[in-house]
């Protein structure tokens, strides 16, 4: 009784207020999405918003089951954990259903699971394990290796099923590893690797490697801080550039535009400057290089991994988003429908039940992954602005509680629920918005979903039960 009362005293009920807020709110959107006249009462298991109340008392049984296990459970069960949601991945492959070209359902009964979202759960719980260990060191080739393994096989299993919005969420894993020492490097790399994807599809491969000469070449200049070998090498550029010139204009070589004079020329004076560099053993030259050429590599695969890896429904919504194509009646419908329903609502909404393009269905999967254009057009700017405040809210408090763990387990998990649900917030409202690619990921707390909704519900309450016996020694 005096452990069960601790864990109450404990308890970071700020957290849970913000959890019960959201969960009502969502369903409260949700019915409204759905509403239908002929089902007005709200356990009807016909409709949608039924199902979710079921749903939603479920969740607060699992909560309440987590938050009595003993917080050791889960730090001496995590590698267990994870290795049972990797066997569910597994078994969609054989067994799954197909919904929306994805084979990530597995039916069981009158239930749809999709072991996808659960599968992060017990990553983050695998990460937290071996982060935690006492020998555990970024630097060993071998930790690291065990580390990209932990990631790399959901991806992996997850890509299989032609899953690509889960994938990407796996990205954020970077977070908690960055907080807990993993070199800067990585992280900018990360970046490097994000900008160059979508500058690939946007530009010409010659605008993207000139850029990326001009920029190894300032990343030395800023290592060496000695201008006069900046001034060189840029009067070494401009010389070869006038002699290519040249030597186009009397010898008529096919150089097509200014783009690749100036990208022979560069290329030429990069190939001098780095023979300069390895003669007086100027330091950080050889990192730059290689960096160098590993971009190059990428921005010439992007087209491949575009082209043969990504579905086609998912290129055409990149392509839109990036405007280099423009389907307003295909790709871009759902999201030109959301951006209409949302503007439409104003500043207060056209109140509740009185959404008329979510009322018509004029937006598709306005319970699920669109749901947020249902709280735009029906409460409007202040409405929305009180479902954003009340994420960056919980996202902070969960840095906070993150931050105040006395066991590195407990903080790494913090810093994997915190980074999840931030992943998940951000791009669920950027591409309802217009300002992410559609890649069909819910809303925490706010999607109609069963999986959905218990998935951050355990992943939020795992991480409560934690913070409650932070007090405790955890091994």
């Amino acid at each position: 009784m005096a452990k069960r009362n601790s864990i109450l005293a404990n308890l970071d009920w700020i957290t849970v207020l913000i959890y019960l807020f959201m969960v009502i709110s969502g369903w409260i959107n949700i019915y409204s999405a759905v509403y239908n006249e002929e089902h007005q009462s709200i356990f009807d298991m016909s409709q949608r918003y039924g199902k979710q109340i079921l749903w939603i008392l479920l969740s607060f049984v699992l909560a309440t089951f987590l938050l009595v296990l003993d917080s050791k459970f889960y730090v001496t069960f995590s590698n267990v954990i994870y290795a049972f949601f990797i066997l569910l991945l597994i078994t969609v492959l054989f067994f799954g259903r197909e919904v929306n070209a994805s084979k990530s359902w597995l039916v069981i009964g009158g239930f749809a699971l999709q072991p996808a979202e659960f599968a992060k759960l017990g990553t983050s719980l695998a990460i937290a394990k071996l982060l935690s260990a006492y020998n555990f060191n970024f630097n060993i080739f071998k930790k690291q290796l065990s580390m990209i393994a932990i990631i790399a096989l959901p991806v992996l299993l997850i890509f299989l099923q032609n899953d690509t919005g889960s994938a990407l969420v796996y990205a954020i894993f970077i977070i908690p590893l960055f907080r807990e020492g993993m070199s800067g490097l990585v992280l900018f790399f990360a970046l490097l690797t994000g900008i160059l994807f979508v500058t690939s599809l946007i530009y010409q491969p010659i605008v993207i490697l000139l850029s990326l000469i001009i920029l190894s070449f300032t990343v030395v200049l800023f290592l060496r801080r000695k201008w006069g070998e900046v001034l060189k090498i840029f009067a070494l550029l401009l010389i070869s550039t006038i002699v290519i010139w040249l030597v186009k204009l009397i010898f008529k070589f096919n150089v097509q535009d200014h783009y690749n004079t100036l990208l022979i020329s560069s290329v030429l004076t990069g190939v001098a400057s780095l023979v300069y560099a390895l003669y007086k053993r100027i330091a950080h030259v050889p990192l730059v290089v290689i960096v160098f050429i590993c971009s190059v590599l990428f921005t010439f695969s992007v087209e491949y991994v575009f082209e043969e890896v990504l579905a086609p429904h998912q290129r055409a919504r990149i392509e839109n988003l990036l405007g280099v194509e423009s389907d307003p009646l295909g790709a871009g419908y759902n999201v030109n429908q959301s951006k209409i329903a949302i503007g439409s609502g104003g500043f207060s909404g056209k109140g509740f039940l009185q959404g008329t393009q979510t009322k018509f269905d004029f937006v598709p999967e306005q319970s699920t992954d669109f749901i947020f254009c249902t709280v735009g057009e029906e409460w409007g700017f202040i409405g929305s602005a009180v479902i954003v405040v009340a994420f960056l809210f919980l996202l902070i408090r969960l840095v906070i509680l993150a931050e105040r763990q006395r066991s590195v387990y407990s903080r790494v998990f913090g810093y994997c629920v915190a980074s999840i649900i931030f992943f998940h917030f951000t791009i669920n409202i950027g591409m309802t918005i217009g300002l992410a690619p559609v890649i069909g990921i819910p809303l925490p707390f706010f999607s109609y979903g069963g999986s959905s909704l218990w998935f951050f519900t355990m992943l939020l309450f795992i991480f409560l039960r934690l913070d409650a016996s932070r007090l405790e020694q955890l091994h």
